[in-house]
């Protein structure tokens, strides 16, 4: 895992406003690890749009509630 991405996200604050979901939860929801949940979440690495789809299906929100691209 690389270089950090510019896409930034809000998955920490969608998580907190889901009954507090953890990381893990949400890794199992989605297939992956928490390793890879911390890593999407810190910004270290980016999801597949698969993935990305998946996490803003979990929140039930539009994918641009949770992944943000600078202009």
């Amino acid at each position: 895992m690389g270089q950090t991405t510019k896409i930034t996200n809000s998955i920490r604050a969608l998580r907190f406003s889901n009954n507090e979901m953890t990381q893990a939860d949400l890794a199992d929801r989605i297939g992956m690890t928490r390793q890879t949940v911390i890593a999407i979440e810190q910004g270290k690495y980016s999801p597949s749009l698969e993935i990305a789809f998946q996490i803003a299906r979990v929140f039930k929100v539009p994918l641009e509630e949770v992944f943000h691209y600078p202009e």
